[in-house]
């Protein structure tokens, strides 16, 4: 019985072991065909609060009180921070003082100036006496007027010691604390207070695909006006629900990088987005006339992906492609090196060499090759482990 079987095995067997058992050069041949399919760009992003304002102090001085914390929405004239003011305010009331005393001047030369006046009417003084008096009262009101504006100043120089956010926003970090030496030269600012209702993205684009926007349109504002609704990837991968609107390009290419920076909008009533965050600017793209080829029938030389041509001579030809760097992970979008028509390898390609020759074969017959192989290598393995329980009963 073990012989029998034995046999059998050995007549379903054959030289591929289960592998198909195809003629040494069949292999599958497709034929490059256009489609419709949605593409995308996506591009690093940076984003902003619509206004994002540093705070920094006008004054020098320790800080002796922060309002506010890390996170906190504020609006407009709120108060932030106080810096130590002992000193403004010592200047606030030595202004004053000489206010009301530039005001008594002025009144004493007043009451001269007027006496003089009727001095002079009366003949009892001469001109020159009447012009002392007139210079001497309008000395004082220069005087009056100079110290006003000193008191302006001290006063003003006093409201920089209270901090207030110069618009609404939300918080950022506070780097000092109570008691921390600021003044207007410090290198960080006390915080930023960003409005983050509305934010901007920030990403950039290269010439060549700001030069293609343009082309057909009235100029970068109508390529703008024309830009499709982009969306955002967030950096844990996620698609940001709300789409934005591209408003503004750059009026300058960098040099260093040969790109020109683009910013669009997106709507952030939640503020789930925030400032200084990161992310990836998704561009969709329509098209009809799109090919798109099996990333598994490619090669990689140096960063060059590659295809098997079919000649019409039946021989193969190494013949170089270029792709969209977008993918899938399973298909390439073709966009150079292939045109409706063209006949390339499919499947197989491990085996290829440069001008070979093969016999091309359909998809559909190829795949019924490896059903059939490994239908026999069930049978095979089947056959096999018969024959080893009964040889352990044995």
């Amino acid at each position: 019985m073990i012989a029998a079987l034995g046999v059998t095995l050995a007549s379903c067997g054959g030289k591929s072991g289960g592998k198909p058992n195809f003629a040494d050069n069949e292999y599958a041949v497709r034929t490059v065909e256009t489609q419709g399919t949605e593409l995308q760009t996506t591009f690093p992003a940076t984003i902003k609060g619509i206004q994002d304002v540093q705070i920094r102090p006008k004054v020098s001085g320790f800080i002796t009180k922060i309002c506010v914390h890390e996170g906190q929405n504020v609006s407009a004239g709120q108060l932030l921070f106080v810096i130590d003011n002992e000193t403004y305010q010592a200047q606030v009331r030595q202004a004053k003082a000489a206010v009301n005393t530039c005001k008594a001047q002025l009144a004493t030369s007043k009451l001269s100036y007027e006496n003089s006046k009727e001095l002079f009417a009366n003949k009892v003084i001469g001109q020159f006496e009447l012009s002392t008096a007139e210079n001497t009262y309008a000395t004082a009101e220069a005087q009056l007027a100079q110290a006003q504006a000193a008191l302006a100043s001290a006063e003003e120089a006093l409201s920089f010691c209270y901090v207030k956010s110069p618009a609404a926003g939300v918080v950022g970090s506070l780097p000092y604390k109570v008691g921390a030496l600021v003044s207007a030269s410090s290198q960080e600012p006390l915080t930023t207070v960003s409005d983050v209702n509305t934010v901007e993205v920030y990403f950039s684009v290269t010439e060549k695909d700001m030069l293609a926007m343009t082309k057909g349109a009235d100029g970068v504002a109508g390529a703008i006006a024309a830009y499709p609704p982009v969306k955002l990837q967030l950096a844990d991968g996620t698609i940001y629900d709300q789409p934005g609107k591209v408003v503004k390009a750059s009026g300058v290419i960098d040099a260093a990088t040969g790109s020109v920076s683009l910013i669009a909008r997106f709507d952030n009533a939640k503020h789930e987005l925030r400032s200084g965050g990161s992310g990836q600017i998704i561009i969709p793209q329509s098209t009809s006339s799109a090919i798109i080829i099996p990333q598994t029938a490619t090669s990689e030389v140096q960063n060059k992906k590659f295809v098997y041509l079919l000649g019409k001579d039946n021989k193969v030809k190494f013949t170089e492609i270029q792709v969209n760097p977008q993918n899938d992970g399973v298909n390439y979008i073709v966009t150079g090196g292939l045109k409706p028509g063209d006949k390339f390898v499919s499947k197989g390609i491990s085996s290829l060499s440069d001008g070979m020759e093969i016999k091309p074969i359909t998809e559909e017959q190829y795949q019924k090759k490896i059903d059939d192989a490994a239908k026999l290598g069930e049978g095979q393995n089947s056959a096999s482990k018969v024959i080893d329980a009964m040889t352990s009963k044995k």
